[in-house]
C-alpha cells in the first residue's frame, strides 16, 4: 500500500509545566482531505489552513496539491491540545512525510511555533517550559520562534535555533543555510534598580521596621491608616529591599510569566516581580484558572510582592481563596478533567482604611462614619485572612517636620528607621543567609516542628511569652507566626536566643489579638 508516515516532536503546556506531544503525519491513497485527531481545540483544528497557506508562500509543494488523505495525529490522543504552537512542527511532519526533506532524522528534535500565511514564523507562550522539558527528555535541538528564542536559551542544555520563516527552517534541515543556535544574554542578568527609594518616604519609622521584619522573614504585613499617609509608596519600596533573583529563580518566574503571556521585552523576568491587581479583579484573575487554566496574580508575584491596596474592597471570594497560598506557598486549581497546582510563594502586602471614610483615629480630621459602618468594613476581612498576616502596623498621617525633613541615609543597625533601599537590602540579604545556614527556609515557612527547634526563648521571653498568651486570643496558627516573627527580629539583631524584647515587639504586631 502506497503511505508514508513522518513523526515530529513538539510540547503542550499544562498550568507551568510541559509535557512532549508527538506530531504523526500519515499520508495514503485516497480522496483528499486533511484532518487533524488527537483532541484539538478550535484554535489547532484552524492549522490546517496555516500550514497550508504557508507551504504554498514558502516554494513547496502544499497539502491540496497532494491526492491523497492527510491525516495528523497529536498523541497521547486523551489529552486536550490547545494553542497554534503546533503548526511548525507539522509543517515539517509533512514535508518529511511527502519526502520534500530527505535525509532529515526527526529524533532529538523539538519544534514550536505559530505560522503565518505568507511562511513567516510567530511567537507562541510556554516556550521556556517546553526548553526545560525538552532539557529534562534527552533533546538536543530545539527550534522556536525567533523573538523566543533568547527565552529558550534560558533553560540550557539544549541547542536554540531560531526561527524566523518556514523557507529559512528547511534551508537548514536541508544543509544549505546553517542556522546558528542562540546563546543566552548575560545582559538580561544585571541588577534590576527599583525606582522608589524607601528613603522617599518620609517618617513612618514604625512601618519601615515592619516592612524591614517582613523582607528579611519573608513575612506579611497588612498597613492601616488614613489617605495619603505613605502606605502604597510604601509597599512599592519594599520590592527593593528584597534580595536579587539567583538564576535558578530567574528560570522559575520566567516560567511563570511565559506560560501565562506576560513576559517583558528582555524575554526574562530577573527582578523581584510586584503585583499589585485592582480591587475589581475576579477571582479566576487574582488565583488563577479558566477554561485552560493559566497562572493568576498570585503565581505572578512568586518570589516577589502582591500588593493589595484597599484590602476590604476585594470580593470576599477573592479574600477567601488567598487562604491556601498564603499559607502553603502554592494554589490548586482544580476542574472536572483534573487539578493543577501552581507556585504562589509570594510575601503580601495589604493596605487599608481603618473605616470607609479613611480618618477613624485620625487627629487632624474627623471621622463621618457610624460605628455600625466601621465594624462592617472592617468585617469584609475574615478573622482566618487576619491571621495568616504576621505583621499588622498602622501608618498614621505625615508630620510636617517630617516632609520638610531631609532623609537620612546610613546604615540600619536594626531599627531600619530613615534608611535607604540600599542599606537595608544589605541587612535583608544577610539576615536571610543566616536563616538558610540554619534551617534551609525563611523563617516565615518553618513548619511547627522546625519552630520548635529554631526558635529558642530565654527564660524572661517564656514568662512573658506565657502572659501574652493568657492575655490575648492567639490561635494555635497565631502562636507559631509570632514565634517566626521573634525568631526574625532575634536574626536581625543577631543573637542566637529570642529575647523577651523580641518576643512583645512581635506581639506588638498582632493588632487583632491586643
Amino acid at each position: 500500500m502506497n503511505t508514508r508516515f513522518s513523526r515530529v516532536y513538539s510540547g503542550e503546556l499544562s498550568g507551568i509545566d510541559a509535557r512532549c506531544v508527538e506530531v504523526e503525519v500519515d499520508l495514503h491513497v485516497g480522496l483528499h482531505s486533511f484532518s487533524i485527531v488527537g483532541l484539538a481545540d478550535k484554535a489547532l483544528s484552524e492549522a490546517r489552513e496555516r500550514v497550508s497557506a504557508a507551504l504554498k508562500n514558502s516554494g513547496v509543494k502544499p497539502p491540496s496539491q497532494e491526492n491523497r488523505k492527510i491525516v495528523v495525529n497529536l498523541a497521547p490522543a486523551d489529552i486536550k491540545k490547545t494553542g497554534s504552537q503546533y503548526d511548525l512542527a507539522i509543517a515539517v511532519g509533512y514535508l518529511v512525510a511527502t519526502e520534500q526533506i530527505r535525509k532529515f532524522e526527526t529524533k532529538g528534535r523539538m519544534f514550536l511555533g505559530e505560522l503565518a500565511l505568507d511562511g513567516g514564523v510567530r511567537s507562541v507562550m510556554g516556550v521556556l517550559n517546553v526548553a526545560c522539558m525538552a532539557r529534562e527528555k534527552g533533546f538536543t535541538e530545539l527550534y522556536v520562534p525567533a523573538v523566543n528564542a533568547a527565552e529558550a536559551a534560558l533553560a540550557g542544555s539544549v541547542a536554540v535555533f531560531p526561527v524566523r520563516t518556514l523557507m529559512e527552517l528547511i534551508a537548514h534541515l536541508e544543509g544549505r543555510a546553517p542556522i546558528s543556535p542562540t546563546h543566552v544574554d548575560e545582559a538580561v542578568f544585571e541588577p534590576f534598580t527599583n525606582p522608589v527609594d524607601i528613603a522617599d518616604v518620609r517618617g513612618q519609622a514604625a512601618a519601615k521596621r515592619a516592612l524591614l521584619i517582613a523582607a528579611c522573614g519573608g513575612h506579611h504585613v497588612l498597613m492601616s491608616g488614613s489617605p495619603g499617609s505613605g502606605k502604597t509608596m510604601l509597599a512599592q519600596a519594599f520590592a527593593g529591599l528584597l534580595p536579587a533573583l539567583t538564576r535558578d529563580e530567574v528560570i522559575e518566574v520566567t516560567r511563570i510569566y511565559s506560560a501565562s503571556g506576560a513576559l517583558n521585552a528582555r524575554h526574562a523576568v530577573t527582578e523581584r516581580p510586584f503585583r499589585a491587581p485592582h480591587h475589581t479583579a475576579s477571582a479566576a484573575a487574582v488565583v488563577g484558572g479558566g477554561s485552560y487554566p493559566r497562572p493568576g496574580e498570585i503565581s505572578l508575584a512568586h518570589k516577589g510582592v502582591l500588593f493589595l491596596d484597599e484590602l476590604p474592597e476585594f470580593r470576599r471570594d477573592v479574600l477567601e481563596s488567598l487562604r491556601e497560598p498564603l499559607e502553603g506557598g502554592h494554589v490548586t486549581i482544580a476542574r472536572s478533567n483534573g487539578s493543577l497546582s501552581l507556585p504562589a510563594r509570594f510575601i503580601l502586602i495589604a493596605a487599608m482604611n481603618p473605616c470607609p471614610c479613611g480618618y477613624y483615629g485620625d487627629s487632624r480630621r474627623d471621622c463621618a462614619c457610624g460605628a455600625h459602618e466601621i465594624l462592617r468594613y472592617k468585617k469584609k476581612v475574615s478573622g482566618p485572612i487576619l491571621d495568616r498576616i504576621d505583621l499588622q502596623v498602622q501608618v498614621p498621617h505625615v508630620e510636617l517636620a517630617d516632609l520638610s525633613r531631609a532623609p537620612v541615609l546610613h546604615s540600619p543597625q536594626g531599627d531600619g528607621g530613615g534608611t535607604d533601599t540600599k542599606s537595608m537590602r544589605e541587612v535583608v540579604t544577610r539576615v536571610r543567609a543566616v536563616q538558610v545556614v540554619r534551617q534551609g527556609v525563611l523563617n516565615s515557612t518553618l513548619s511547627s516542628k522546625q519552630v520548635s527547634e529554631s526558635v529558642v526563648l530565654s527564660v524572661s521571653a517564656q514568662a512573658f511569652f506565657g502572659k501574652v498568651w493568657k492575655s490575648a486570643t492567639l490561635s494555635a496558627r497565631g502562636y507559631y507566626r509570632l514565634l517566626k516573627v521573634a525568631r526574625t527580629i532575634a536574626d536581625i539583631e543577631g543573637v542566637p536566643a529570642v529575647a523577651e524584647a523580641h518576643v512583645a515587639e512581635a506581639f506588638a504586631y498582632r493588632l487583632r489579638e491586643k
